[in-house]
């Protein structure tokens, strides 16, 4: 797991925000937004999910529990639809899924 305050300011950073304006969206100011990413204080969770909101992504996203960035709706709503299917249709599709990776993978490290 990466430390939160560092993984903070570089999606901070990844979306363009001032540590000023993420402190303002969350209702606090840019000095209290810096000691989080120093690691001087930590945030409660009720500010994590602030802060994940502000900066659209999801709070294991934020906190480092995931290195896959969640924040776009068609993902979510794919995933969603996954997880609603049989374990059956789950398995197909997952194995419909791997055969398309494993066949962009080959491609890329043999057909350069």
């Amino acid at each position: 797991m990466t430390n939160f305050g560092s993984n903070l300011m570089l999606i901070r950073k990844k979306r363009r925000m001032t540590q000023a304006a993420l402190g303002k969206a969350i209702g606090t100011s840019g000095d209290v937004v810096g000691r989080y990413e120093r690691g001087d204080i930590t945030p409660s969770i009720e500010v994590v999910v602030k802060m994940a909101d502000a900066l659209e992504v999801s709070v294991d996203y934020l906190v480092g529990r995931i290195s896959v960035d969640l924040s776009e709706q068609e993902i979510i709503e794919r995933i969603e639809a996954i997880s609603k299917l049989s374990k059956a249709n789950q398995a197909f599709l997952f194995r419909l899924v791997d055969m398309v990776l494993r066949d962009i993978i080959f491609q890329k490290t043999f057909l350069k």
